[in-house]
């Protein structure tokens, strides 16, 4: 059987997301991420809505979420 080395492998946005959630408070990650959905009446919900239609703005949360697992 053939593992990925890409560490997202199997990973879903919203487990990435809730992993940084219980990590970080909305404010740090809005912090790391200036974004709106992270600042504004933040919630997993709206940021997934968000992120799937945003290209960069995910690729920044997959970012910060791979270093948040160093």
């Amino acid at each position: 059987m053939h593992q990925s080395n890409d560490p997202l492998h199997g990973k879903t946005l919203q487990m990435i997301l809730e992993h940084l959630t219980e990590k970080y408070s909305w404010e740090e990650l809005s912090d790391h991420v200036n974004i709106n959905c992270f600042k504004s009446n933040p919630s997993i919900k709206s940021s997934l809505t968000f992120l799937r239609k945003t290209p960069w703005a995910r690729k920044k949360v997959e970012d910060l979420y791979l270093e948040s697992l160093e």
